[in-house]
């Protein structure tokens, strides 16, 4: 059995992807969602159980507890976490925590990196860059963490036009497509190569 922790600040619209993804799956169990956000629409979705009934329990914690302490570590460790994955969490991840899980922390970014990446990069920024850039492709990049923003080891991505015509909201909404159709796939992965280590 392989167990996830998802880390989500948003809406958690990947976290329920992810959610569903696994439901009927016995080899795998979402155990944790953590949060730093205390209204982050992630929590609700987890209290209506994802809409496949995966009701998960929610960690929710501050700037301290995740910056200089080992709390969330310990944690993640007592629930014999095998991967971490980041949905829309928006904070760098502490040193102390990439050292914890070497390799077994994922992340999701809304552009091709290496473009279109670094602190302050994430949501609607992104796509808002993405088109006054006047790029002609934007897409997604899964990839492992290290104690840099969005430069860890590039896992997968997936490409979408850009149209001169779209607006950020439209590179969203196809960005948006694309996390869904291929994050929950890419962590199953993953998990199957932890499987083998």
């Amino acid at each position: 059995m392989k167990r996830i922790a998802i880390f989500a600040s948003g809406s958690g619209s990947n976290a329920e992807e992810i959610a569903r993804h696994f439901s009927d799956q016995t080899d795998v169990q979402l155990v944790l969602i953590l949060t730093n956000n205390p209204q982050a629409g992630v929590i609700d979705r987890s209290r209506r159980g994802f809409g496949c009934g995966q009701h998960v329990p929610v960690v929710v914690f501050d700037r301290p507890a995740f910056r200089t302490t080992d709390r969330l570590v310990e944690l993640l460790k007592a629930q014999q976490i095998d991967l971490i994955v980041l949905a829309g969490f928006m904070w760098l991840v502490p040193a102390s925590l990439v050292q914890a899980f070497p390799g077994r922390i994922l992340n999701i970014h809304p552009a091709l990196l290496p473009k279109f990446g670094g602190k302050g990069m994430f949501g609607h920024h992104v796509h808002e860059a993405v088109v006054a850039a006047g790029e002609t492709e934007s897409g997604i990049t899964i990839h492992f963490v290290n104690e840099q923003y969005d430069e860890g080891q590039i896992i997968f991505q997936a490409r979408c036009p850009v149209l001169s015509t779209d607006t950020a909201d439209d590179v969203a909404a196809k960005v948006h497509a694309l996390e869904y159709a291929h994050y929950p796939r890419v962590v199953g992965e993953v998990l199957a190569t932890l499987a083998t280590q």
